[in-house]
């Protein structure tokens, strides 16, 4: 595998769940695997869990992690075509993405949508530009459109904890103070559409997803209706699609409570923001897989750098 930046790049979702099953039994298997290559973690935005799993994934595969925070540590980057760089930025993209790929095998970027503009966004400048001008892989740790390392790792967690062969599986809006990005519905969208499950979306009217992604995927307005013998409830908030990047509704009525959630799993990426996305009693239950989710992160990316390493 020469990238990996969006869900669609799993070729076959079941066999790579396996496989991270197997690292997750004996992740330091191929701990030889990585040995003298350089992981560069490159991070325009915050980070807590993609940054330390996809640490601990590159060490457990023998790999040396370099990690950055462009936006505070190295010069402003431009990424704009034919600029006259007499603003704030000082590097341009292209000699950036050749320089650090002398320096290192595979590289790791994150960086956020500017929710402002979605045909910027939508074209991935910075993910893309990386793709270009960089002569190693580049693996995606959540973009603009796209978070496909969580992606993989929530369809890991929900085949661990499946109680049947064809789980009822809903992703949930729920309120949230801020405009949020779509990265990671986007992702488990994508997902959940290459599993076998049965797979209901749940969001206030105005807050439909992109329909080239969400397709054929029922999309309902009722969340109690969405929610009825549901197996798994993966709860996000996300910014308006068609008004787009907007706060239109932020009714405390789409809450995640026990009694929503019924007999459920509860999943969601964190960070979480406790009674305002979901209740303490949520969290504080056995219904919660969202540590258990956190813990794939590590096996999710271990994953996507073993593919890779295995073709350099």
């Amino acid at each position: 595998m020469k990238h990996y930046t969006s869900i669609n790049d799993i070729d076959n979702i079941n066999s790579w769940i396996e496989e991270a099953k197997q690292l997750k039994e004996n992740p330091l298997k191929h701990i030889e695997l990585g040995k003298n290559k350089t992981l560069g973690l490159l991070f325009f935005n915050s980070s807590l869990r993609t940054r330390l799993s996809t640490q601990k994934a590159a060490l457990n595969l023998g790999m040396n992690p370099i990690v950055m925070n462009v936006s505070g540590d190295a010069w402003g980057i431009e990424f704009g075509d034919g600029t006259v760089m007499n603003g704030n930025t000082a590097e341009h993209i292209k000699e950036a993405a050749a320089v650090v790929s002398q320096y290192c095998d595979v590289i790791a970027v994150r960086a956020f949508p500017t929710l402002i503009d979605k045909e910027k966004d939508e074209s991935e400048q910075v993910l893309t530009s990386f793709k270009k001008f960089s002569s190693v892989p580049i693996v995606n740790m959540e973009s603009a459109t796209g978070h496909p390392l969580q992606g993989l790792t929530d369809a890991i967690t929900i085949s661990e904890h499946a109680k049947t062969k064809k789980p009822k599986v809903v992703l949930s809006w729920a309120p949230h103070i801020k405009a949020l990005p779509h990265a990671v519905a986007n992702s488990f969208t994508q997902a959940m559409q290459k599993m076998d499950v049965e797979f209901v979306i749940a969001n206030p009217k105005g807050y439909n997803l992109n329909p080239e992604i969400t397709g054929s995927t029922p999309v309902l307005h009722n969340q109690y209706e969405a929610f009825r013998d549901a197996d798994f409830v993966y709860v996000k908030n996300w910014s308006s699609y068609e008004d787009y990047g907007k706060v239109l509704n932020t009714d405390p009525n789409w809450m995640i409570t026990k009694e929503k959630l019924g007999n459920a799993k509860f999943l969601h990426c964190l960070p979480v923001r406790r009674n305002v996305i979901v209740e303490d009693a949520v969290l504080d239950s056995n219904s919660s897989l969202v540590i258990q989710q956190a813990n794939n992160r590590t096996y999710a990316a271990q994953l996507v750098l073993k593919k890779i390493l295995e073709d350099l």
